[in-house]
């Protein structure tokens, strides 16, 4: 078995020993309901709120608009339902981009087929970028809800989400960013960096906290219409029972890895160069990932002749972890929306990404500079 060299950090990281440390007593000792009335679901309550209390003084917020939820995901979907729904009487207009998450893609595509909304969604350039005079040029009158990512997760693009957001203040229009790859990668100082409305702050595990561990932060007054019934939890907008040992890990690994960041660019840096060198001498590779405004970490390119189940499969074989854009299951392949978007409809289906991280060595990426010509030649000979 080959060793095993790790580059799909964005997808998830390892739990940091600190970080599961602070979970322990949550998964031992103190282990009742938040919400029971007695003494034990009270130690847990009382820990909930100070968990909260942390948590908005990091992201400089008030508590109350803080709502912990499972992921990512639930997070994107309770800003996009919760607030078209509740703003609809007002308008039925919403704009997002051709780049977002599917988790962002799909709320926009449901609503706009389910529930009579209409949907405009903004091209970008060969970068990924959207443009702040698209956002301008698409704005109406009966637009409630924008919302474009932060942090592209398949090529890494940094949106110019402050400037997008201010256009949106300035007209009355609410505005939401998923920001979900931007923690611990690119500079944060605090949420009002984004002008943001709603921001998709975190997934704990893509810095080194627990999966089922994330952070909506709703602006104070706006309350989007809840898409979980059954309880009044996250003061009546998101029912559930709260994942405690989670939620103290977030925090735990927000305070620790965000502010200075884990993936540090500096070092970042240094290994991408190398890769980016290595990738574009092989024959049919092109970058896909921007030299600038783009994760620290991240380096994404398409390899013409070749398609990404034969290439995560040959790099799987040399021990290296790495990921596609594309939806791959049962022996099926979905292009990459993303490198359709940029223009690269021809090579959509062919796409890696590798992420780095903190445990990342020179080492390790030598080893994949050394392998990764072969592995493609190999890749372009199987189709």
């Amino acid at each position: 078995m080959p060793r095993t060299i790790y580059l799909d950090y964005n997808a998830t990281t390892p739990l940091d020993p600190g970080v599961r440390d602070a979970m322990l007593p949550f998964l031992g000792e103190i282990w009742g309901n938040p919400s029971s009335v007695h003494h034990v679901g009270r130690k847990a309550r009382a820990l909930l709120d100070d968990a909260r209390d942390r948590a908005a003084k990091f992201l400089g917020a008030k508590p109350s608009e803080i709502i912990f939820t499972s992921g990512g995901t639930e997070s994107n979907n309770l800003a996009i339902f919760g607030t078209a729904r509740s703003l609809k009487s007002k308008g039925k207009h919403l704009i997002t981009s051709t780049v977002e998450h599917h988790a962002v893609l799909d709320c926009f595509d449901y609503l706009e087929k389910r529930e009579g909304f209409e949907v405009t969604r903004l091209p970008v350039d060969a970068a990924g970028r959207v443009s702040p005079d698209d956002l301008k040029k698409a704005l109406r009158k009966d637009t409630i809800l924008v919302s474009v990512l932060a942090a592209n997760n398949e090529i890494g693009t940094l949106q110019p989400v402050s400037e997008l957001g201010a256009i949106c203040r300035e007209r009355g229009i609410v505005f939401h960013t998923d920001a979900v790859q931007w923690l611990g990668k690119a500079p944060f100082q605090n949420i009002a960096q984004f002008n943001a409305d709603l921001v998709s702050v975190c997934c704990a595990h893509k810095f080194h906290g627990p999966k089922g561990a994330s952070l909506l932060w709703i602006k104070s007054p706006l309350h989007p219409d809840p898409i979980l019934f059954g309880g009044g939890h996250e003061n009546e907008r998101r029912a559930g029972t709260e994942n405690v040992a989670g939620i103290i890990g977030l925090v735990a690994a927000m305070e620790k890895f965000v502010k200075l960041p884990v993936f540090e660019p500096t070092k970042m840096k240094s290994l991408t160069d190398k890769l980016i060198s290595t990738i574009e001498k092989i024959d049919g590779c092109e970058i896909v990932s921007p030299r600038e405004n783009c994760l620290a970490n991240l380096v994404s390119f398409v390899v013409r002749g070749a398609d990404s189940i034969a290439l995560l499969a040959g790099l799987d074989v040399e021990g290296i972890c790495a990921s596609s854009g594309s939806a791959c299951s049962a022996g099926s392949l979905n292009p990459s929306h993303v490198i359709v978007a940029i223009g690269r409809k021809d090579l959509a289906n062919s796409l890696i990404r590798f992420s780095l991280g903190r445990e990342t060595t020179a080492e390790e990426i030598n080893f994949v500079c050394e392998a990764l010509p072969e592995i493609i030649r190999r890749a372009q000979r199987a189709k």
